[in-house]
């Protein structure tokens, strides 16, 4: 397969990974990506999450690092206290943490986000 062939069917799986991993309120744009390393990759991906809703619990393979742009979340990481972030707030999920984060008040939460995560793997799985 040529190598843009092989870009294109990426894209195509990493776009199906990202929709069945995401919860009804919450879209995920990836806006860019970047190999850092022979197994892993840095991916910026904005979320927007609705007035209401939430993330739904998941993990990543490897860590995230967010900055809220707009409005405020509550997140739930496995085994800690859930912390508030609003706007101008920043964060860090550690690697394979189950954690879920929901809209609190009366407007979209918008954030930045970075991961830096295995290559082949879905950049967000649904935990139980």
């Amino acid at each position: 397969m040529n190598p843009t062939k092989k870009i294109a069917v990426a894209a195509v799986l990493l776009a199906a990974a990202l929709a069945g991993a995401q919860a009804p309120g919450i879209k995920r744009a990836v806006l860019q990506r970047a190999d850092v390393g022979a197994d892993r990759e840095a991916v910026l991906a904005k979320a927007e999450i609705a007035v209401g809703g939430e993330t739904g619990r998941h993990t990543h393979p490897g860590i995230e690092e967010g900055y809220v742009l707009s409005g405020s979340t509550s997140v739930e990481v496995e085994g800690e206290a859930a912390r508030v972030y609003k706007a101008g707030d920043s964060y860090t999920i550690p690697y394979g943490k189950i954690h879920n984060a929901k809209v609190i008040g009366s407007e979209p939460a918008v954030v930045l986000a970075t991961y830096i995560v295995e290559k082949g793997k879905p950049l967000a799985s649904p935990a139980p």
